[in-house]
């Protein structure tokens, strides 16, 4: 039904087809707008809201699936232009230099995984993944003070680092310096804000060895011998 079949008896009966085609034509753009016409693509305020059903099944989820960030069996995932304001249901503020994948998990797991564990090792080396990069992290002992707080042998080691302190091993299989250079300010960023406020950390990068035909090619980016003066 459309809403010129709504429309009183006396707009209807005997009316002039060309009358009955304009109200329809004028009638068409509320209908459009308000209840929609069943185009997905341009859904109408009640398909917004209620969403809209196809013969094999939902075909929008409705307003729902606006606030599911990733996407599910029944539910659309939400477009991409609305990932800034729900991560901001989250109170989560997302980088810029983040892909739509790396935004779509870090809203999915905010609360559930990211809040949960904020100011932990893993919950650093969650949002890292998040980012796809992944670390490993140390956490060292008490600063060693023999016979008090540390047995040489059981639980200290020599060259422990001072309390509050940890270390951040990440492996970034890239050789580009400024492509590293990206990485590793990303990651320092990352961390300043994760890491708990009155702890320090160490960062160390491991990036690809020599390995011809897989990081390295002879006569493009890899030379052997000693260089030219």
């Amino acid at each position: 039904m459309t809403y010129l079949d709504y429309l009183p008896a006396i707009y209807q009966e005997g009316a002039d087809p060309d009358q009955l085609a304009f109200f329809n034509a004028y009638l068409l753009g509320f209908e459009q707008v308000l209840t929609g016409v069943g185009n997905a693509s341009d859904p109408g305020l009640e398909e917004f809201l209620d969403g809209i059903s196809g013969p094999a099944g939902p075909v929008l989820g409705g307003l729902a699936r606006y606030f599911i960030p990733m996407a599910a069996a029944e539910l659309l995932q939400t477009d991409r232009h609305f990932l800034p304001w729900l991560s901001g249901w989250v109170a989560l503020v997302l980088r810029q230099d983040a892909t739509e994948a790396q935004q779509r998990r870090l809203i999915a797991n905010a609360v559930s995984v990211f809040y949960r564990l904020r100011g932990t090792a893993e919950g650093i080396r969650q949002v890292l993944a998040a980012y796809d990069i992944g670390v490993q992290i140390d956490e060292d002992l008490e600063r060693m003070q023999i016979g008090v707080n540390s047995t040489i042998g059981v639980d200290t080691r020599i060259d422990g680092g001072a309390p509050n302190e940890f270390r951040v091993n990440a492996y970034l299989p890239v050789a580009d310096p400024s492509q590293l250079a990206a990485l590793t300010q990303r990651i320092t960023a990352i961390v300043d804000i994760e890491k708990p406020a009155h702890t320090f950390y160490e960062l160390t990068i491991d990036t690809p060895v020599l390995q011809i035909g897989v990081t390295s090619t002879i006569g493009v980016d890899t030379m052997l011998g000693t260089p030219p003066a």
